[in-house]
């Protein structure tokens, strides 16, 4: 069994991603981070992305505003920012509040400006294999991971467990397109399938991204399967000072003897969302280089 360490793998693409923007002779870029609320989460995910920016030197702005702000005004907001050239990627922290409906907003980010990848437009191309696409950050730190370990999946079967828009469909995409890696098998599972323990004990690879903590047990694996696990859920721990831990998705002491490779959690896939988002920043602006 092969640990993948996600933090080290995370530390090379970014160390990769210094030396490119400090190659840049025509300025540097920028991302712009819009904050709706003061969900304790969000502050923290937005705090460690604008500190990874400034460590690579990309600039990064944070736009706070109230939960009670309107949809439309919002809207107003994206707009704003997708006018203005000195900014290349634009990033809206989610959760939003329920009153504002986040694929709306999603969709309002330009596509040339959407480092998270979840406009329709992106997602569009990633379908169709345009090499200019922006890749969901966790999807893309997913390949990347699956890249920099060697581990195969052309012809190889991958099963998906999870179907939403941020990971399960854009990793089931990405694997099923005809690249390295890629070029897989891929079945979608989710809450309503039948039958599931016999779909993922098929799998050569199983990426877990259902939410739900230590769901995946050693039954639900055959001996030398890849497992990524994307989970991140709190679950009560008194011995804590935070009165938590961090579990994923997959019973990892269970299942890891049975693996041929297998993710941490946390140390996995986390830290490559924030380095695939910084990717993701610095192909917005070469791209708005080559913009009439």
């Amino acid at each position: 069994m092969e640990l993948i360490d996600g933090n080290h793998i995370a530390q090379e693409v970014l160390d990769e991603l210094k030396g490119k923007v400090s190659a840049f002779e025509c300025g540097k870029p920028c991302v712009t981070f819009v904050r709706v609320g003061d969900d304790p989460a969000s502050i923290s995910y937005v705090r460690k992305k604008e500190k990874t920016a400034a460590s690579l030197g990309i600039d990064a702005r944070l736009l706070v505003f109230p939960s009670t702000i309107s949809e439309n005004q919002l809207l107003e907001e994206i707009d704003r920012l997708n006018g203005d050239i000195s900014v290349h990627g634009i990033l809206v922290q989610a959760p939003l509040p329920p009153h504002i409906n986040d694929v709306q907003i999603f969709n309002r980010v330009s596509p040339a400006k959407d480092v998270d990848g979840f406009n329709a437009v992106n997602l569009g191309k990633l379908c169709q294999e345009q090499p200019d696409a922006f890749r969901s950050c966790t999807p893309a730190g997913i390949i990347e991971l699956i890249k920099r370990t060697g581990i195969e999946t052309a012809g190889k079967r991958v099963v998906v467990l999870g179907r939403s828009l941020i990971v399960g469909k854009p990793i089931g995409m990405l694997l099923l397109n005809r690249s390295i890696p890629g070029n897989a098998t891929v079945t979608f599972c989710h809450s309503r399938t039948h039958n599931l323990p016999a779909l993922t004990r098929e799998a050569d690879l199983l990426i877990a991204a259902i939410g739900k903590p230590h769901f995946v047990t050693s039954d639900m694996i055959k001996p030398g399967c890849a497992v990524i696990d994307v989970g991140i859920n709190r679950v009560p721990d008194s011995s804590r000072k935070s009165g938590y831990r961090l579990v994923g998705d997959v019973d990892f002491e269970q299942v890891a003897p049975k693996t041929s490779h297998i993710t941490p959690v946390p140390g996995g896939v986390g830290p490559m969302t924030v380095a695939m988002l910084m990717a993701n920043t610095v192909q917005a602006f070469e791209q708005s280089l080559k913009q009439p």
